[in-house]
């Protein structure tokens, strides 16, 4: 097997794999889209959560048919996937010997096909007993393009923190909120308020950053609180591996990712952080750093899973 991440290149073998591109699959770094921790992202592929993870090869074989090849040489991908990131050419050859599975189908969108043989398609049943994968429907709002929101949040924090006027959030005291009927400081961290200013994503996986406590926010806010309280509860007693996952940011901050049932939570350690609630489609809530919100994320980032 060889390739690149947009060019396919056929090994002259009758069962060669066109390699289109590769995604790992470890506790630091998995596709969300596939679940909330690595265990759940492993399960959507029936496959164990070593300890180590995989990489996933995704490609198709001299038919076109979509085939997914699970290896267990992670470090292979990883420096495929680093090379095609920085625009430059790499062969994806994995040994034999460190092939898990060869699955059925491809368990995320792909944009590009192989050149010279027919179109994407799933292999005809005779090749394989196991029902093709698929990816997540996304089409609607759940737990999947959720966190493909919380993902598009975290490559484009920039962009979105822009959106966000420090002068917004609720302080202690703020007599305007009381009177609009906010809670003044019931909560650990503090969330903003006022009108929604609207920022697709590139995917549409989150709809705008809508600010707290405008009109019908109470739920929202509950949301919030809620999402603040089980992240907390993770310091104490730890989730599943790869609900917490910290990776660089700018300077000596740390961008965390947290999910939870229902909810996804992406932040700076030196900053705010933005929740998604499946509840809440399409809404991107912000949580000012309040008196706490700053311990919070130093703990969560003491505790989570980093890349190697």
């Amino acid at each position: 097997m060889a390739g690149t991440d947009d060019e396919a290149v056929a090994t002259g073998d009758d069962d060669a794999l066109y390699v289109l591109t590769a995604v790992l699959l470890t506790p630091a770094k998995f596709p969300s889209v596939l679940g909330d921790d690595y265990p759940e992202a492993c399960a959507a592929l029936d496959l164990a959560p070593l300890a180590d993870g995989y990489g996933l090869v995704l490609g198709q074989d001299g038919e076109g048919a979509r085939w997914t090849v699970v290896v267990d040489d992670v470090s292979l991908v990883a420096v495929a996937i680093a090379a095609w990131d920085c625009g430059m050419e790499q062969e994806l050859s994995p040994d034999e010997r460190t092939v898990v599975a060869a699955l059925p189908g491809w368990p995320l969108d792909v944009a590009v096909a192989a050149p010279g043989v027919p179109a994407p398609h799933d292999p005809s049943p005779e090749l394989t007993d196991l029902p093709p994968l698929a990816p997540p429907d996304t089409a609607t709002w759940g737990p999947a393009q959720r966190r493909l929101g919380a993902d598009e949040i975290a490559l484009q924090w920039a962009t979105w923190r822009e959106q966000i006027d420090d002068g917004d959030f609720v302080q202690p005291g703020d007599e305007a909120s009381k009177s609009e009927g906010a809670p003044s400081e019931a909560s650990d961290a503090e969330t903003s308020e006022g009108q929604t200013s609207e920022g697709e994503t590139s995917e549409g996986a989150a709809g705008s950053a809508s600010k707290e406590d405008g009109a019908g926010a109470g739920e929202p806010r509950s949301g919030v609180r809620r999402v603040l309280a089980e992240a907390r509860a993770y310091v104490d007693t730890p989730p599943p591996l790869g609900r917490v996952r910290s990776s660089f940011a700018t300077g000596d901050a740390r961008t965390l990712r947290a999910d939870g049932p229902g909810w996804s939570l992406v932040a700076r350690t030196d900053d705010i952080a933005f929740v998604l609630l499946d509840e809440e489609p399409g809404e991107v809530l912000p949580v000012g750093r309040g008196p706490e919100l700053p311990g919070l994320l130093e703990a969560l980032d003491k505790m989570a899973v980093r890349p190697s």
